[in-house]
């Protein structure tokens, strides 16, 4: 499975849920059960690359304007979320989180930003295909996240670092 592949199951399931996390879960699942074991742990590797490349500060202040703040497990969810809204979104959002705002133009705090589901999708297909927990994939998560600190909770800095987004969802 390539890079192509991964972001193309992506996109399907989430145009298939209609951008609902948990029902993408699912459909995550039913489609990676259609795949060999082999790619089910590519697919889990390309995840989880992602998963570890979107651990950042500037990042996580951007899910703590969109959650209206943002634990360390509201921040993995967060970018388990952000994978699943695809590559476009992704990958804009980790080259300026900022343009969140544009890029998520429709975002819901009560409905949106939370998939925990989503970042085990590849767990559970693997284990129904095999009987077996999945490999170790990905490595180890940095112990900090990449990228200088912010102040979260300081109205100046959020509003400096992220104008539009501190528009439309900061205090």
């Amino acid at each position: 499975m390539d890079e192509t592949d991964f972001w193309q199951i992506i996109d399907d399931t989430r145009d298939a849920a209609d951008g609902d996390p948990d029902e993408q879960a699912d459909l995550l699942v039913e489609r990676l059960l259609q795949l060999t074991p082999d790619d089910v742990i590519d697919f889990a590797r390309l995840f989880q690359a992602r998963f570890r490349r979107a651990y950042r500060n500037d990042l996580w202040g951007a899910a703590y304007l969109l959650l209206d703040g943002a634990s360390d497990d509201s921040f993995d969810y967060f970018r388990f979320w952000l994978i699943g809204q695809g590559r476009e979104v992704f990958e804009g959002g980790l080259a300026e989180p900022d343009d969140l705002a544009d890029l998520l133009p429709e975002f819901d705090e009560e409905e949106d930003g939370d998939a925990e589901d989503l970042g085990y999708a590849a767990d559970e297909a693997y284990e129904r295909l095999t009987g077996l927990p999945l490999p170790e994939v990905g490595g180890r998560q940095a112990e900090q996240p990449s990228g200088p600190a912010l102040d979260f909770d300081d109205p100046d800095v959020m509003a400096k670092r992220y104008p539009k987004l501190w528009e439309r969802y900061g205090d």
